[in-house]
């Protein structure tokens, strides 16, 4: 029992408990109560601001060290004989007198009284005429004064020098001379201890070591004198813990992100769990149940509460998005009293925390077993399998478990600590138990590790640890299981298998405490590895002990039961602290918690997460198979708080989707919600609207790739590959890394960095093979990772499912050289759909890219065949050529300009036209008439304002529906003219179907489409302008000859116009209640330019006479009038202008 001296004074004014003190009248700790009582008696009298608040931790290391030093002596004297407290007596009586030594010893014991004498049961001369155990009080008396001594020139127990000062003594008695007639006649006595001192230096060496420093004194008589501790030794070990504990008591943020080694796992027997079928292509999303519910509500515009209510149209928006898991947060029966803990502290409308249960029953507020299973089967239609949580440390702290089992709890009859007070509301729902939460976290001062639980039947009060992992507060809705029962350990299993019985997924939350190694550390720690919960070190066992009561792993037990009895089961742990591999490994679960994934690529410890990887590889490549990769979860910061929105957050995701393992969406992560919402959150507190830009990326970027996990979700193919620069480094911030299923092959490439780089990869690192013969490491080429094994002149086509381009490489070249990549900042890459291709074309082809990427490899074949026509006619339809032709219209003064300019066009066109004829692409036609046609066509477009009188209308009354159409051009409509021209008399005259057709071959061509498409939008057309232009140009092609059919009329030219599939589109026809709608602008549009191009067309044609030209511009007339009157009485509707026209 640990001692020292307290003074009479200090007695009196604190009033402590007498039997805290032993007979001799040393203060004794029989335990870390008696400490924490001591403390308390103390602090109790202090104000705030005051001085000398007491530690009980400090407190007990005094009293130890004490209790050591009287040891200590006692070992000298029994090693070297109890004549020497004898001579010791005798000398300094000899040199300071009798009475001198006598009446300072008195005074001392005066000061420091004995029980006996402080209660006035015996007096001080009655006292020293005694003796103990054959010594005499006098000889007692002078050890004890040694030890004052030593305490008081301890500079690390001045804090507490009140209670031991020995002031008084050194002036009115010959206290000083006798220390220093003790540390004289030591120095002529014999050594002692490991180096050889004298009794008084060796008991002052702690002090010296350590000056400042109590715990460091315990730690210095630890290694230097454990020979001589014995039983000391635990109790030594002890009391360091409780300084730890007390040290730990302010709650830091997360430490330093670690890369585990998994050495410590060559001693474990390798036990993985087989996976079923569907396990390794699981993509999961976490949601909320209650937050969830209310954004559906908030979305549907109606009241959704059950889970039977949750819409179909939600689980197939998640089935079309990839998801096959849905991990529901909080769905089981929750403890009452933790929503009235968390609205008396301020929040009124919350409900109890996912993780303070009552019972695993599905909650009735949710719609109890009936609602859930009406989700479970329709979500199962889909494809989704539903997960739910299982907390398996602790339960609610008004659980049924706590009324009817309080021993399956770690608990105790007395309050750990004196300061502690349970005068708040009783949060019991049952009326014989009381339960109350220490009155400190109402006011936000203080997070008590205990509970207190009073059963008014038989007056029983026990004192319950909330549930803890050491990191963080006590969790005080909850109340701590104790795994040391085997009637606990198999009434949780029960629960689980229950639990299994209704999901397929299982997620236990914390998993890591209950692992032996942890549960010891936190809850009975190994004497000198406490401090991690105040007030368990003087619960301490050491490890034979803790094996005797918990001599298996638990949650081996669990993987085995639920392997027999429910079998298909995905079991899933959130497990820390380097325990990843363990439990995967050894442990047997099938899938594992990798906060480093998160953690480390936020963080841009590129670095640290590449050596993860290798070190996984070539430890055991099945356990990366087997992690959980995430980019938050209920616990952390939202994705988008720590990731944003942009590619960084983008790049990141696509490693998560991409690596093995089973990658896990938050809740909100999709909608960019930066919301993080508590456990006991019953709706969201921010008014967030989805990013509905942020959802879409997610839906042409990132799903894609989630409908692919089978390519992705398996270890045996996976191949990480360094990324070498052009300097021979290797930069750490590339992740790159190949994966295969079957023929389908995957490369990933992304650059965590803000930066750019450039470099090759070729070789994979190592990773490990296991086979019957052994173990051993294996590289692969990147060539023979994707299948690539074809000859010299074969070629590999593939597409990027982030830029949605397709690229040609040589095979030869990346069997020797690798693949080169330039990437800027948070570039990331996604190659599937590798396909080898041989021949002369693709050699072109690949010549042609010359690595460079296109939206389609087909067209980009295309453009090489089409070349020779697509060079000049795209020096002809370009924004630059055709604004040049406008502009130099307009000047009169310098017509030699536009007739260069003109001749210039005409020769590119000629030379594409017989490009065309050349290549078969259009039928053999006369050349030069199509060059006259078009000339005069575009001569008469460049001045269209003018038409009326350069096709010889002498008058605008002859045709008044043409000249209304001429009185308001549109500037831009030139543009889309000059293109239609210059195609419609490309393959031959304008005057002959076949060559219109083959122009329209031509423009449908994606090389040309584009070419027109970018060059209206070079002229000011926005993207929806420059494609409805195109179709405008497509259909004028092949739709302007009809002025010379007979029995012409308005409806049957409708007729034949709506035949053509791009006039329809052109005029947005759309069908809504078995009616045909067009669009209103779009149908004035086509009007004018079916009018326009018309008379064009005929104006520009040779073989028709100027009066032949008047009459079919007379037949137009009436035609343009009755379908512009039929459009205005339509209202829009195609059944009613055909009507009209009738």
């Amino acid at each position: 029992m640990m001692e020292f001296h307290v003074s009479r004074a200090s007695r009196d004014k604190y009033q402590f408990d007498q039997l805290l003190f032993s007979q001799n009248g040393n203060v004794i700790f029989a335990n870390f109560q008696a400490a924490r009582q001591f403390a308390a008696q103390i602090n109790a009298q202090k104000k705030p601001g005051d001085k000398g608040f007491v530690s009980p931790g400090q407190i007990n290391a005094l009293g130890l060290i004490d209790e050591i030093f009287h040891l200590i002596v006692g070992e000298y004297y029994q090693e070297y004989g109890k004549d020497i407290r004898e001579a010791l007596y005798t000398e300094l009586v000899a040199k300071l007198g009798r009475e001198k030594v006598e009446s300072s010893i008195e005074a001392f014991l005066n000061e420091f009284p004995p029980v006996d004498v402080y209660q006035g049961e015996l007096s001080l001369k009655d006292y020293l005429a005694g003796e103990t155990e054959g010594v005499s009080h006098y000889h007692l008396a002078l050890e004890e004064l040694l030890v004052l001594w030593l305490t008081n020139a301890n500079p690390a127990a001045e804090p507490y020098s009140e209670l031991f000062d020995d002031s008084k003594l050194q002036k009115t008695t010959a206290y000083d001379q006798l220390i220093d007639g003790i540390k004289v006649f030591f120095k002529h006595q014999p050594v002692f201890g490991p180096e050889n001192q004298d009794l008084v230096t060796m008991l002052r060496t702690p002090a010296i070591v350590m000056p400042q420093s109590l715990s460091g004194q315990l730690e210095y008589i630890r290694q230097h004198w454990a020979k001589y501790l014995g039983k000391f030794l635990y109790r030594l070990l002890g009391s360091l813990d409780l300084i730890k504990e007390e040290e730990r008591a302010i709650f830091a943020g997360p430490g330093p992100t670690l890369v585990p080694d998994y050495a410590s796992l060559d001693l474990e027997v390798e036990r993985f769990s087989p996976d079923s079928d569907w396990m390794p292509r699981v993509v999961m999303i976490a949601k909320n149940t209650f937050v969830w519910l209310n954004q559906l509500s908030k979305h549907f515009q109606r009241p959704i509460e059950r889970l039977d209510q949750v819409p179909d149209e939600t689980l197939d928006q998640l089935a079309r998005w990839g998801f096959t898991g849905l991990w529901l947060i909080g769905l089981w029966e929750r403890s009452e009293a933790s929503r009235r803990i968390k609205q008396l502290c301020g929040n009124p409308d919350a409900v109890s925390s996912a993780y303070s249960l009552a019972r695993y029953q599905i909650a009735e507020r949710l719609g109890g077993e009936a609602a859930y299973q009406n989700l479970s089967q329709r979500a199962g239609l889909r494809g989704i399998r539903l997960a739910s949580d299982m907390v398996p440390n602790h339960m609610g702290i008004d659980s049924d478990w706590v009324y009817e089992h309080p021993d399956w709890f770690i608990g105790q009859d007395y309050s750990p600590f004196p300061n502690y007070t349970f005068n708040g509301p009783d949060l019991s729902q049952n009326p014989d138990i009381s339960i109350n939460i220490e009155d400190h976290y109402y006011s936000r001062s203080d997070a008590a590790v205990v509970f207190k639980r009073y059963d008014h039947r038989n007056g029983d009060t026990r004192f319950i640890y909330h549930g803890n992992d050491g990191t963080s507060m006590p969790w005080n809705d909850t109340a701590q299981l104790n795994y040391l029962n085997p009637e606990v350990r198999e009434a949780v299993i029960k629960t689980i298998l229950s639990v299994a019985r209704k999901f397929p997924i299982i997620r236990f939350d914390a998993a890591m405490t209950l692992t032996k190694k942890h549960y010891q550390r936190l809850w009975f720690p190994q004497p000198g590895t406490g401090g991690d919960i105040p007030s368990r070190a003087e619960h301490a066992m050491t490890k034979e002990e803790f094996d005797r009561a918990m001599p298996e792993e638990f949650w081996r037990e669990v993987v085995e039961r639920v392997a027999k009895e429910v079998p298909d089961t995905l079991l899933l742990a959130e497990a820390f602290w380097l325990m990843e591999g363990y439990f995967v490994r050894t442990l047997g679960m099938h899938r594992v918690y990798n906060s480093a994934f998160m953690n480390m690529l936020r963080n841009e410890e590129n670095d640290k997460y590449r050596q993860l990887i290798k070190n996984t590889l070539v430890y055991d490549p099945q356990i990366l198979k087997r992690y959980v990769n995430f980019m938050n979860n209920p616990d952390e910061k939202t994705a988008v708080e720590q990731f944003g929105k942009s590619d960084k957050y983008f790049g990141i995701c696509t490693v998560m989707v991409t690596m093995p393992g089973l990658p896990m969406f938050g809740h909100g992560q999709i909608e960019g919600y930066a919301e993080k919402y508590g456990m006991e959150y019953y709706r969201p507190y921010w008014d967030e609207a989805p990013d509905h830009a942020l959802i879409h990326r997610h839906e042409t970027d990132v799903f894609p790739l989630v409908h692919h996990r089978r390519i992705f979700a398996n270890v045996d193919n996976f191949r990480l590959y360094d990324f070498y620069t052009s300097s021979g480094s290797v930069d750490e911030n590339v992740y790159a890394y190949s994966n295969s299923e079957g023929s389908q092959a995957a490369l990933v490439v992304y650059h965590n960095r803000f930066g750019s780089t450039s470099g090759w990869i070729k070789t994979s690192l190592p990773y490990l093979i296991k086979s019957s013969d052994g173990s051993y490491l294996e590289t692969q080429e990147l060539a023979d990772a994707l299948h690539l094994n074809a000859g010299s002149n074969t070629f590999v086509t593939f597409r990027d499912y982030i830029d949605k381009l397709e690229y040609i490489r040589s095979v030869q070249e990346i069997h020797e050289r690798g693949m080169f990549f330039a990437l800027d900042a948070y570039k990331h890459h996604v190659f599937m759909d590798f396909q080898l291709v041989s021949g002369n074309e693709y050699a072109e082809l690949n010549a042609h890219l010359n690595g460079r990427g296109v939206s389609n490899l087909d067209v980009a074949r295309r453009e090489i065949i089409l070349g020779p026509v697509l060079q000049p006619l795209g020096q002809v339809i370009n924004a630059t050529n055709l604004s040049n032709l406008v502009e130099l219209a307009q000047d009169r003064e310098n017509p030699a300009s536009l007739e260069g300019l003109l001749h210039v066009n005409l020769d590119l066109i000629r030379q594409a036209g017989n490009a065309m004829q050349y290549q078969g692409l259009a039928p053999d036609g006369d050349m030069e008439a199509a060059s006259k046609m078009m000339e005069k066509c575009l001569r008469q477009i460049l001045d269209l304002e003018n038409l009326e009188k350069n096709i010889g209308l002498s008058s605008k009354k002859i045709a008044p529906q043409l000249s209304k159409v001429l009185e308001n051009i549109d500037p831009r409509a030139k543009f889309v003219l000059l293109i239609w021209n210059f195609l419609s008399n490309l393959a031959g005259p304008a005057n002959n179907l076949e060559n219109a057709q083959a122009a329209r071959r031509l423009l449908a061509e994606e090389p040309t489409s584009r070419l027109v498409t970018e060059t209206l939008r070079g002229l000011g057309f926005g993207d929806y302008e420059a494609y409805k232009a195109y179709q405008a140009i497509q259909w004028m092609l092949i739709n302007t000859n009809w002025l010379t059919e007979k029995e012409l009329t308005p409806s049957g030219l409708l007729e034949e116009w709506l035949q053509d599939e791009q006039f329809k589109d052109y005029l947005e026809l759309n069908e809504y209640n078995r009616v045909f709608w067009f669009n209103k602008e779009k149908f004035e549009s086509m009007l004018w330019y079916m009018h326009i191009a018309t008379i064009l067309r005929y104006a520009s044609d040779p073989s028709i006479s100027t009066i032949e030209l008047v009459e079919a511009i007379l037949r137009a007339e009436p035609i343009f009038s009755v379908m512009r009157k039929a459009f205005a009485q339509s209202e829009f509707r195609l059944d009613q202008l055909q009507a009209a026209l009738d």
